[in-house]
């Protein structure tokens, strides 16, 4: 307002000097010039001054100010000759030189964690205040069975249909559990918060704990099967070799058909617990599998000519609902299609009498689903299903399921079992 003001009377002083000087006569007008030439002399050099001194000056923490609303941290002011406002203008660089490195720091460790987070093996979804994911990397991709992130932006967790998202939506702030899924998967996931800018960011956290676990429960029942078998194998061995002669010693008295018998019941009591033992024993052994092309419609086909008998003593549909394309994929056959031939079993056993079998396939994605309209899977048995020596069947060993579990990781397929609100019952294989 000073300097207005200070303009302003500069202006009406030349204008009166002018003024006065058309208005003055002749012999006024020559000391009139010469005043007026004195005075605008003086204002101009004052202006000059005025201008180094004061306005050059504004004008420099002016541009300051807009490079700083621009953020445009990589110019730099000059100097303008004045000591006051120098100093205040290599502040403002040294200041500008700090933002740059500060942003240039803050964007290196930026891009670090990005690339951290997209190449990490566990599973990151960050969420925004409400809950809705704002951000997942591959491995969360993964682990959600969800194809892309834009299928999921701005989504709740418990709007996806995930068993895994739905078992995370459970979780409560600042606390980490072990799910353990029907697909025979294990996840360790934790409900976390980082601070950005004065705020915590809810986040959560997905371990795979599979690999690990199968490999301490196989070594674990490994060596518990072994040492099992190698003693009952020894004992039965030990046990039938003298019924048997007891057996035969008995078979010249009289008298004796009741006890030889109960002697011939023991025997094969002996050889059924044997191949008991065996069956178990038999599941740590699985080969290596041989994997070579092989049409997928083909072998189900195969499965299906070969299951058809039992399915019938039982009353049970055994349908197939085969793609056109007939896909290809990669298997063990002997291996595989005991795979099938289990899960046939097993869904057959759990219709009972009567019901129905549908075997479908797809090529995009390569997928076999068998289904079945059997009793179904509870919830609370559903993450137990493939662990071992674990059966809903009264007389079952559970040892069925492991088998299938193995040969399917050895194939690299990745496998859910469950009962869906539809009722069905559904074993899906997907082929990667």
């Amino acid at each position: 307002m000073k300097l207005k003001f200070f303009f302003y009377l500069l202006a009406l002083l030349l204008i009166a000097v002018w003024v006065l000087l058309f208005v003055a006569t002749f012999e006024q007008r020559g000391v009139l010039f010469y005043v007026s030439e004195g005075i605008i002399t003086v204002s101009l050099l004052f202006l000059i001054l005025f201008y180094r001194k004061v306005v050059k000056p504004l004008q420099t923490i002016g541009n300051g100010m807009e490079l700083l609303r621009e953020q445009d941290f990589s110019s730099r002011l000059s100097p303008v000759g004045q000591v006051e406002a120098d100093r205040i203008v290599d502040v403002f660089n040294r200041m500008m030189d700090q933002l740059k490195n500060e942003r240039l720091r803050l964007r290196e460790q930026n891009y670090f964690l990005d690339l951290l987070i997209s190449a990490s093996p566990m599973g990151v979804v960050i969420l925004t205040f409400d809950g809705e994911i704002s951000m997942i990397n591959k491995a969360g991709l993964k682990f959600l069975s969800i194809s892309s992130e834009e299928e999921v932006k701005g989504k709740l967790l418990k709007e996806l249909s995930s068993p895994l998202a739905e078992e995370i939506g459970h979780i409560k702030k600042n606390e980490s559990k072990t799910i353990r899924l029907s697909d025979s998967m294990i996840y360790r996931c934790s409900s976390l918060s980082f601070i950005d800018r004065g705020f915590a960011h809810p986040f959560i956290l997905i371990e795979s704990l599979t690999s690990e676990v199968i490999k301490a429960e196989k070594k674990a029942y490994e060596k518990v099967i072994r040492m099992i078998a190698h003693e009952v194998n020894n004992t039965v061995a030990g046990v039938s070799s003298t019924l048997e002669s007891v057996n035969e010693v008995l078979e010249t008295i009289n008298d004796t058909d009741d006890l030889r018998e109960v002697m011939t019941v023991c025997i094969e009591r002996s050889f059924s617990m044997s191949r008991f033992i065996t069956n178990f024993a038999d599941v740590v052994k699985i080969p290596e599998p041989q994997l070579q092309e092989v049409n997928l419609n083909k072998r189900v086909e195969a499965c299906k000519v070969f299951m058809e008998n039992i399915c019938r003593n039982r009353n049970v549909d055994l349908q197939l609902e085969l793609c056109a394309e007939n896909p290809v994929v990669m298997m063990d056959i002997t291996l595989f299609e005991q795979v099938i031939v289990n899960i046939i079993k097993n869904a057959t056993e759990s219709i009972g009498d009567g019901g129905t079998i549908y075997i479908r396939t797809s090529a995009s994605p390569i997928q076999l689903e068998i289904v079945d309209n059997g009793k179904g899977i509870s919830k609370e048995d559903e993450p137990k299903l493939f662990t071992p020596f674990f059966s809903t069947k009264p007389n079952g060993q559970g040892i069925g399921l492991i088998f299938i579990r193995d040969v399917l990781t050895k194939h690299g397929c990745t496998f859910s079992l469950r009962t869906y609100p539809d009722g069905l019952t559904r074993f899906k294989i997907l082929f990667n």
